[in-house]
């Protein structure tokens, strides 16, 4: 994969973000993003060799649409600034998910502002045995990783049906489970990407694991 030129061309669409340009340049796009794909299928083969739980998922499923929803979100650019795309994704799970951008880029994962019933099985499974994502997420190792959950709003008190003496209240708070790995270009294009990306995945795993067994139990 050509990181450089997929860095050129969300630069040149991040200065030129319309659907003249877009329809100018499809073929640029197109090229681009069949590049990815290819990569991410690769990434996608390397993972299910080293997790006997992974879900195989082309990069053609993976990938997400460039545009922007301007149904929700009028006020957006007509096309986002980066590619993304979610791995491992079986149904009803939280998915690995990799963002090569030109102002962010990350590789995160775990369940993004769940529904009510989700996010209501997520507090029962926490209910239940929280001290083990506890001890997940207060590993050294994944707290240099992933520095924590994202912060993406919490309730101020406890949720309906939850103490607010519950010893688990602060993870009980949150409406969003997930984590993120921020990377750099030089992180992308550095030679050992892939190494990284493993790692960071492998790190992520007991996590992701948690949050499933709790959505699909």
């Amino acid at each position: 994969m050509d990181f450089n030129a997929l860095f050129q061309f969300l630069t040149e669409l991040n200065q030129n973000n319309s659907k003249e340009w877009m329809d100018q340049n499809r073929k640029w796009y197109k090229e681009v993003r069949d590049q990815y794909i290819k990569w991410l299928d690769e990434i996608d083969h390397l993972l299910a060799s080293l997790d006997n739980g992974y879900y195989p998922t082309s990069g053609k499923k993976a990938i997400n649409r460039i545009n922007n929803n301007l149904m929700f979100h009028p006020n957006k650019p007509i096309y986002k600034d980066h590619f993304g795309a979610g791995l491992d994704k079986a149904p009803n799970s939280g998915d690995f998910y990799i963002e090569i951008g030109w102002s962010q880029s990350m590789l995160a994962g775990g369940i993004w502002r769940p529904n009510a019933n989700t996010l209501r099985s997520i507090r029962e499974a926490i209910d239940y045995d929280g001290e083990e994502l506890q001890k997940i997420l207060n590993k050294s190792s994944f707290m240099q990783t992933f520095g924590g959950l994202v912060e993406d709003g919490r309730l101020k008190t406890a949720p309906k049906g939850f103490s607010k003496a519950h010893p688990h209240i602060e993870l009980l708070r949150n409406k969003t489970f997930a984590v993120m790995h921020p990377l750099n270009r030089e992180d992308i294009l550095a030679p050992d990407f892939k190494e990284k990306l493993v790692k960071v995945y492998q790190e992520m795993l007991p996590f992701r694991r948690y949050l499933n067994k709790a959505i699909t139990v």
